[in-house]
């Protein structure tokens, strides 16, 4: 959709929305005679319509002619249940192969399965729903969606989810892995582990990097206890990755790879959604923030919405999504309440492990927020590499820049 057909398509459903029934049919009869004196009309004041997302929900269209937050702007203002709007939004990046951080050719756990988290909140009607680990399934969303819709629960996990999701029909699959996206595994598990999973261009090229003790026993004797072993694959983990990330070989929004998509109708009712392959080459089995209410996401229908992306573990501790819209509650606007819960995280930031040369911490994490009058913000502990956000109203969809709390890069 061109933006000036979309521009206007809005313009004319907002305005038809803001016309009673009783006046348009009023005002279309020429031949009732005009009062003597005009009557005293008192029209409700709409809420200006706003969607808020990071730019997975821009970028990604799925070779169609719109994006997420295009989607689910076009549904809403046209009178679509607002959470069927935004769940048919994000189906387009879940789908999209290209979008390596959600849905369908996300980037897999350290096993190599594709392991997706997905929430979803109802604010006019108190519904909220979520699946976490769930696997075979391209979206997500829908999943989290029926959870919602069809149990009497916020929260269905792993195997779980996934024969919940068949036996409501939807498609089952065996793998959700594309050729990209195994390729990016097999590669971090070279970097993860070079001694054993080597680089098939040197090993053509006669390259020997001398790669150090490949003696499985030897290697064992020389790390003595279980603990030190984890904490040295993880950071091991931790550190392949961001240097594909730093390789250009992995965007940096699907390196944490999340979208949430958080938006307010013209009748001012609030609504979000967010989708997930989590971290990229996570331990098999974790759930990060994005399924758990109040931590990747929050909607409160009286007040505002939340959605985030970034480090989870720091969105668990925090319940950060819930912090913010609890700040608009005490009368914050979006980019104030987003700072202040910046603060907290950074406050509760102590470990050494996630501190950088500075003292500050060595992640990103960002905040999509929108108020019930349709007032938003992005904002961010540093802004930097993923560096704006997503919005779309009657003047059609683009990247805004996020506030930074911090000065310079979380990695030095």
């Amino acid at each position: 959709m061109q933006r000036r057909d979309f521009v206007k398509a809005t313009a004319a459903g907002l305005a038809a929305a803001a016309v009673p029934a009783s006046l348009a049919g009023a005002a279309s009869s020429s031949a009732s005679p005009a009062p003597a004196r005009a009557p005293e009309v008192l029209v409700r004041r709409l809420t200006k319509p706003v969607l808020v997302s990071d730019v997975s929900s821009i970028r990604f269209k799925n070779g169609g002619p719109e994006s997420a937050i295009e989607r689910a702007f076009r549904g809403i203002v046209s009178g679509e249940d607002m959470l069927d709007a935004m769940v048919a939004g994000v189906n387009i990046p879940e789908l999209d192969p290209e979008e390596t951080g959600i849905g369908y050719g996300g980037l897999p756990n350290a096993d190599g399965v594709v392991e997706l988290d997905s929430c979803c909140m109802h604010g006019p009607r108190k519904w909220a729903g979520g699946v976490a680990g769930i696997t075979g399934v391209r979206t997500p969303s829908v999943v989290a969606k029926a959870v919602a819709e069809r149990t009497d629960h916020h929260l269905i996990v792993g195997a779980g989810a996934r024969e919940f999701a068949r036996a409501l029909g939807i498609t089952v699959e065996d793998d959700l892995n594309t050729p990209r996206s195994r390729a990016l595994w097999l590669e971090w598990r070279r970097r993860v582990d070079p001694t054993h999973w080597l680089d098939p261009e040197e090993r053509l090229r006669g390259i020997n990097r001398g790669r150090g003790e490949t003696d499985p026993d030897r290697i064992r004797r020389d790390r003595a206890e279980l603990a030190e072993r984890m904490e040295a694959f993880e950071r091991a983990s931790l550190a392949a990755g961001l240097s594909m990330v730093g390789d250009g070989l992995i965007p940096e929004h699907s390196f944490w790879g999340t979208t949430s998509l958080e938006a307010v109708s013209p009748a001012g009712d609030i609504c979000g959604v967010t989708t997930t392959s989590g971290l990229a080459f996570k331990i098999p089995g974790r759930a990060g923030d994005s399924p758990i209410l109040g931590a990747g996401q929050y909607v409160d229908n009286g007040v505002g919405a939340c959605g985030s992306t970034g480090r989870g573990e720091a969105n668990l501790y925090n319940l950060t999504s819930f912090l913010i819209v609890e700040n608009m509650r005490r009368g914050m606007a979006p980019k104030d309440a987003g700072l202040e819960a910046l603060r907290r995280i950074q406050a509760n930031t102590i470990e050494a492990r996630l501190r950088n040369e500075r003292g500050l911490p060595n992640f990103d994490i960002r905040f999509f927020i929108l108020n019930k009058k349709g007032e938003y913000a992005g904002v961010a502990m540093y802004g930097q590499g993923e560096s704006t956000f997503a919005v779309c109203d009657e003047n059609g969809a683009r990247e805004e820049p996020l506030v930074g709390l911090l000065e310079g890069s979380p990695r030095g």
